[in-house]
């Protein structure tokens, strides 16, 4: 099979996109005609669910790199990682992301960003020092990838969900009967424990939704990787090398990482989750063994 001259689309990938997004909607909706039904304001629904949304979608990317201490870098001080982006770029005819590097031990990547126009990738210094270029190379078609099937914007979107729904919980909690709009107590204790009880519904809805779509992008941006670059054994000599080294990485310092386990290429830890489901990536052997199909097919191999 020859190698690919066009990046394409992931179909399953965009469907799944798709019913995530309208489930979480479903469940939005519902939550908001509880607060209506328990008396709050619609005004204020609308100036605190707009206002987080604006947020969230319009400067969520910037606010967690400045979070993770990332900064972006220039052509003159990251010649090299420019040159491969920029080649990645054409080869997968994407508009070339902002640039950022995040001094830490810790060897990953990630991209955020709302559109294709509107994006950035950032690799730490611990994943520069370790890679080989080819290996590199692997990771950051991955990362482009990501920004290619758009799936950034839509974990963006659905993490509004859930940031929402936890907010209203502890406020909830924290300001008693504030949210009711009865005259008393006795009506504003069964509408405050109908808006925390469909918050918590809201939050474990998305953060499943949020989990099950975050492990099959990965797959999808694996894929992409191969698919760019022409070369999955590349991406897959990056993945045990990363895994490898993360199991050496205090782990102190990798929970201080673990809020975007979601969007790095390799979780910050050391150890699978007990529970798959709770996982936001593949366990790396089914990772592996999928990139190996693609390198026998790549190869004119029967897979």
């Amino acid at each position: 099979m020859p190698r690919p001259t066009s990046f394409g689309r992931d179909t399953g990938l965009q469907v799944r996109m798709v019913v995530t997004i309208f489930l979480l909607g479903l469940v939005y909706a519902l939550l908001v005609g509880v607060l209506f039904a328990a008396g709050a304001s619609g005004i204020l629904i609308l100036i605190v669910a707009g206002g987080l949304l604006a947020v969230q979608f319009f400067a969520s990317d910037k606010l967690a790199l400045r979070s993770m201490g990332a900064h972006e870098v220039s052509p003159q001080e990251a010649p090299q990682l420019h040159a491969l982006i920029e080649r990645l770029c054409v080869q997968a005819d994407l508009p070339k992301p902002r640039i950022y590097v995040m001094n830490t031990s810790m060897p990953n990547a990630f991209a955020m960003g709302r559109s294709q126009k509107n994006a950035a990738v950032c690799a730490t210094t611990g994943i520069l020092e370790l890679l080989s270029p080819s290996e590199l190379e692997g990771v950051m078609a991955h990362e482009l990838t990501h920004i290619a099937n758009r799936d950034v914007a839509v974990m963006t979107l659905a993490g509004f969900f859930a940031s929402l729904a936890s907010m209203i919980v502890q406020f909830g909690f924290f300001f008693g009967g504030g949210f009711g709009g009865g005259d008393g107590d006795d009506d504003d204790g069964p509408g405050l424990m109908a808006i925390i009880l469909v918050s918590v519904v809201v939050y474990i809805v998305s953060f499943f939704l949020m989990q099950a779509l975050s492990r099959y992008r990965e797959f999808a941006a694996d894929r992409g990787s191969a698919i760019i670059t022409g070369r999955p054994s590349a991406l897959s000599s990056a993945l045990l090398k990363i895994s490898g080294t993360m199991e050496r990485i205090p782990q102190t310092d990798l929970r201080a990482h673990s809020e975007m386990n979601a969007f790095y290429i390799f979780p910050a830890s050391a150890k699978n989750s007990v529970f798959n489901l709770f996982a936001t990536h593949p366990p790396i052997e089914k990772r592996i063994a999928a990139l190996e199909r693609l390198e026998a097919q790549l190869q004119g191999a029967p897979a």
